[in-house]
This record gives C-alpha cells, sequence and structure tokens, in this order.
C-alpha cells in the first residue's frame, strides 16, 4: 500500500496547492491513501467543516488535527457529521469528535489513522500515550487493519521520538506535525515503523512558519500585541511524507520525503 502524509495544511495559499495537486499526485504515484494536518487551513487558524469537506472531497482520505482544532467553533457541532477528521485522542472525555477513525479504501483494506497532542510545551491534556494504547487494544496491525498511520501533534522532538520508538512494530508510520518544518531523519526505525519528527508544513516558505514575516518579527523585536497574524500569500510549497507499507504485515518497506512546488524549498525525488 502506498500512503501519503501531508504536513500541517497553512491558509488558502496551502490547501490551494494541495487541491491542485492531488489528483495528478494520487495518479501518478499510485497512491492509495492520503492523510492530511488540515488544523490552520482555514485563514491559517482552525479547519471550517466546508473546508474539511472540500478536502475530503479533493482527494484527501482523512483528515488529523491539533492545538487549533477549536479556533473555528462551527466545526464543533459538525465533527459527527465528518469522522474522517480527527482531533487529539487525549482531549479530556466527552470533548466532540474522535481521536481515531479507520478509513475503508476502494480496494477493502482499511487504514487506522490516531492524532495525538503533545504535553510538553504545549496545553495540560490527558496522557497521549495512554490514548493511543486505548486505541491500538482495539484493532491489530496486519489483521484487522492493513495499514496505520499516527500523527504526533507535538513542540519537541524529543517527545515525538518517544512515540515513534515505542509504537515501533506496532503502526506503519508514526510522524510528527506541528512546528511546520519539515526535518531530515525520516527513517523505517528496527521494527518496521516509518517515522519523521516533523513533516513540515503545505504552506508559503517566504513567511515565519506559514505566517506573514513581517508582523511575526514585529512582535520578536517590541514584544507587544500587534495585529492578528496572517497567513502568507505566496507560492506554495507542499511537504509531506510517502510510505510504501508490507501488505502482509503493515510495516513500512520505503519511506521518502515528499515535496512539490513552491520557491523556497527543491522538490524531493519521489518513489
Amino acid at each position: 500500500m502506498r500512503l501519503l502524509f501531508l504536513g500541517d495544511i497553512v491558509g488558502r495559499s496551502g490547501r490551494e496547492a494541495v487541491l491542485d495537486g492531488l489528483k495528478g499526485w494520487r495518479e501518478q504515484l499510485s497512491l492509495d491513501m492520503v492523510v492530511a494536518n488540515a488544523e490552520n487551513a482555514s485563514h491559517g487558524f482552525g479547519l471550517s467543516p466546508q473546508i474539511a469537506r472540500d478536502l475530503l472531497d479533493g482527494g484527501v482520505d482523512a483528515i488529523t488535527l491539533g492545538n487549533h482544532a477549536w479556533d473555528r467553533k462551527d466545526l464543533i457541532g459538525q465533527l459527527d457529521q465528518l469522522p474522517a477528521v480527527v482531533r487529539p485522542a487525549n482531549y479530556p472525555e466527552g470533548t466532540p469528535g474522535h481521536g481515531s477513525c479507520v478509513v475503508t479504501l476502494p480496494c477493502g483494506r482499511k487504514v487506522l489513522v490516531i492524532n495525538v497532542m503533545g504535553r510538553v510545551f504545549m496545553d495540560a491534556l490527558d496522557d497521549p500515550f495512554r490514548a493511543v494504547e486505548t486505541i491500538l487494544s482495539k484493532h491489530r496491525l496486519g489483521g484487522t487493519v492493513h495499514a496505520a498511520v499516527l500523527d504526533v501533534h507535538a513542540e519537541t522532538t524529543s517527545e515525538k521520538m518517544g512515540f515513534g520508538h515505542l509504537y515501533d512494530g506496532r503502526v506503519s508510520l508514526v510522524v510528527g506535525t506541528h512546528t511546520h518544518v519539515p526535518t531530515a531523519d525520516h527513517r523505517i526505525l528496527r521494527g518496521g515503523t516509518a517515522y519523521q519528527t516533523d513533516a513540515g508544513m503545505c504552506g508559503d516558505y517566504d513567511s515565519v512558519i506559514g505566517m506573514e514575516k513581517e508582523n511575526a518579527i514585529r512582535k520578536m523585536l517590541k514584544k507587544v500585541p500587534t495585529e492578528r497574524f496572517q497567513p502568507a500569500g505566496g507560492k506554495a510549497t507542499v511537504s509531506g511524507l510517502m510510505v510504501e507499507t508490507d501488505d502482509a504485515t503493515g510495516l513500512a518497506i520505503k519511506v521518502c520525503p515528499f515535496r512539490q512546488g513552491g520557491d523556497l524549498l527543491p522538490s524531493m525525488p519521489n518513489f
């Protein structure tokens, strides 16, 4: 199975680049499944129900979120109607939505998608490791599901690496999101799980993590409140990770960075 995970989609520039390219990428790369983090897809903060539907209709099979999950209040009441949109599983019990989903592909294969949020320098949520254990107790890689993707939305590299090593051999891919900068440590861990500390973002890299750089720098220099950050609107680079899994075990057999478009980052070779 061939999976593509796309890093945080930021604003109009990022989501248009994703939607413009997805159909061609699916065909050219024989992709079976596309997962995207879209917690910044609506003007850089949150995800609206309509943009969620646009992404799902445009070729994304499952959407993950993060600490901006509730920035768009209109999403909260519609999460139950959007089962392929997954918020962090370690939000407290009773929080709207769900922390995982199982996508059944046209070929009949099933893919588990899990989203958790880290706790180091982030909001104080429930234990993300316990949340993943609870979900994995109901699904077996290579048995009840043919592949499993774990999006760890976290600030620190150490916490993300902890997830990678802990769940090595139990999921197909552990990938980090949130910091919007692609890391160069993509690899297959000893147990067969593909890993990358951060997939980067889908947005304009001539920016400060997707936001217009002038206002962001002004706030750093002056340390006074500024106007609301605006997403940078230049040409977007689409960043993510491609993984090929073994159909029998669900473990990774190949991993490669995915990078398309944009002017600042070079495109990465495909499989």
